[in-house]
């Protein structure tokens, strides 16, 4: 657990550097889509999935070179260490196929076509879960692999994927066109209007990334030996289950920057703000759900998730303190993602900067170890981290000028 959850937050860099070019297809695309404009934000797509080919591939090479960096950094076990470099190993050639996945998805998105990524994604987790548990545990004839299995597995998963994707983009059959050429690589134009958006958003991702990289070093110093280990496994389940609420707050951002790129596009702006109301108060409806889910369900998730009883002492408590957070937390993502929709990407990047660097993780080491709070005092500082944007962004979307931007 602790090996496969550490390696998610390292491949979880590499996708967040894809957003370099994906918040800024989506919010080019979406622009001219508004517009009435096909062809250019075929064009747009086409630059998007050319430079995606190549950072797949930078994102895998770096990977790999670099795997037992992080090992060393988070003090892991020497098996879970062994494990995690493995792994990051195996998993890291996926990369290549993940960027036109992601980037693809992006630009499909810009176009206001939502099921198209739903369906490839879906087949790709459908794939991931058929084809890992497979070499995972050996099938017939097939020999179990173990931990290496399920890392080939996601690699075979993501590139049918990626097939799929190219495919649709390059016939067309999803409404957009984009065909990928080495003529597409120096369009600089176009690229640079894509990096212009991107790169301030890449700087929000990293920083992000950097500072729960941070946080997870501080929750690997909340014990020592056995209980360590159950402190960290127990954080790593706890931010897996918070996915339910979370990617579905992802889901609700990402059509509120659809509409409000296309609505800046068409000349809306007091629809583009309506667009991203609605889709934040929708997702604090799924949020409420799972927050009273994490208050009165908490034991029966620790033991569907976990086999040790030492890791649901720990998760229990903590998860229903960060129940207390959900709504908030859908708050914060809805609108960020939504104000890059009109390719506003600065003052997202600071507001979640301010956030974990200047609360969440001086707070949660302050808790978590100066105070012996453990787990709870680490998520209670994350849950006031999350509380303190939340705020932020909402007074931003209400009152910033995020609609006048011009890209």
């Amino acid at each position: 657990t602790s090996a496969i959850g550490a390696a998610a937050y390292v491949n979880w860099l590499a996708e967040l550097i894809f957003s370099l070019v994906a918040t800024g297809t989506t919010a080019l695309v979406a622009r001219h889509w508004g517009a009435g404009e096909r062809d250019s934000a075929g064009q747009v797509a086409t630059s998007s999935i050319s430079l995606a080919l190549g950072m797949g591939v930078a994102a895998a090479a770096a990977l790999y070179l670099i795997a037992p960096v992080f090992g060393e950094f988070l003090k892991l076990e020497a098996s879970s260490s062994e494990l995690l470099v493995r792994y990051i190993r195996l998993s890291c050639f996926g990369q290549a196929f993940t960027s036109v996945l992601l980037i693809g998805s992006a630009a499909l998105r810009g176009s206001g076509n939502m099921r198209a990524p739903m369906w490839i994604l879906g087949m790709v987790s459908i794939l991931n879960v058929l084809f890992s548990s497979a070499l995972a545990f050996g099938v017939g004839p097939l020999p179990a692999f173990g931990m290496d299995g399920i890392a080939v597995g996601t690699v075979a998963a993501r590139f049918a994927g990626f097939v799929l994707m190219l495919w649709l983009l390059v016939r067309g059959s999803a409404g957009l066109i984009a065909k990928p050429s080495w003529a597409s690589t120096t369009d600089f134009a176009t690229i640079g209007r894509v990096l212009r958006i991107g790169v301030p958003a890449t700087a929000d991702s990293i920083l992000m990334w950097g500072g729960h990289f941070l946080f997870l070093r501080v929750v690997a110093g909340l014990g020592t030996g056995l209980k360590g280990e159950a402190i960290f496994a127990a954080h790593i389940v706890g931010i897996q289950i918070e996915a339910i609420n979370y990617l579905p707050a992802w889901a609700w951002g990402t059509a509120a920057a659809t509409m409000i790129g296309q609505c800046l596009g068409a000349d809306r702006p007091d629809r583009a703000r309506l667009g991203g109301h609605e889709a934040m108060l929708q997702s604090c409806v799924m949020a409420a759900i799972v927050m009273v889910m994490f208050l009165f369900g908490a034991e029966f998730i620790y033991d569907l998730m976990h086999e040790d009883p030492a890791v649901a002492v720990v998760g229990v408590p903590a998860i229903r303190v960060l129940a207390l957070f959900e709504i908030p937390l859908s708050i914060v993502i809805v609108y960020a993602v939504g104000i890059r929709g009109a390719g506003e990407t600065v003052a997202p990047m600071l507001i979640n900067a301010f956030g974990i660097f200047l609360i969440r993780l001086p707070v949660g080491y302050w808790l978590g170890v100066e105070m012996e709070l453990g787990l709870v005092g680490a998520w209670g500082a994350m849950g006031a981290d999350i509380t303190a944007r939340a705020i932020a962004i909402a007074l931003y979307f209400r009152y910033g000028k995020w609609d006048q931007k011009g890209i």
